[in-house]
């Protein structure tokens, strides 16, 4: 039985509707070293990331504490806006996390549940880091729930999944703070 640990990454150094795909600024790199500091103990293991900058910056001290490369999976990426435009894209977001799966259509529930079959398929205990809306909808797989937003994690929080072969089962909700679409 697989223990999956999903990290959320660390603050970004921009928000939804500012930046496709923004680094980390300095209390994520931060944030990212109180979290290798914590799981280092626990590995190596291997270590999963989302192709997107904020997720793999969060990966690099927690890799090199223990001597692995990360693998990137477009799987565990942040939920794909309907549109480019950074102005739109901050209030789709707001709106979709006050829905359900369902609401999204067919194209967003089935990345869904690309994501979900991903982490559900790791063969061994791995660390994942990836995204706010990505955690949330493993977490919703796991408790049976459609609603988009289940908690609002913060920044570097560690949510630990077991997979088994009837599905997945939440063992730990990562850390709760407030969460803001900028």
């Amino acid at each position: 039985m697989p223990r999956i640990r999903l990290v959320r990454h660390g603050r970004a150094a921009a928000g939804f509707s500012d930046d496709h795909d923004p680094g980390l600024d300095a209390i994520g790199r931060a944030q990212a070293a109180a979290m290798a500091a914590a799981l280092a103990p626990g590995g190596p293991r291997p270590l999963v990331v989302s192709p997107l900058r904020r997720t793999r910056e969060t990966a690099e001290p927690l890799a090199a504490a223990w001597g692995v490369a990360p693998m990137i999976d477009a799987r565990v990426a942040e939920i794909p806006s309907p549109t480019d435009d950074l102005a739109e894209r901050g209030a789709w977001l707001s709106g979709a996390m006050a829905g359900t799966w369902a609401d999204l259509g067919p194209h967003l529930a089935a990345w869904r549940d690309e994501l979900v079959d991903a982490v559900r398929s790791l063969p061994a205990d791995t660390v994942v880091v990836s995204h706010f809306i990505a955690i949330n909808a493993v977490i919703g797989a796991a408790v049976g729930d459609d609603r988009v937003m289940h908690v609002p994690l913060g920044n570097c929080s560690v949510t630990t999944i077991d997979t088994t072969a009837s599905g997945l089962t939440v063992v730990e909700l990562g850390a709760e703070a407030v969460t803001e679409v900028r």
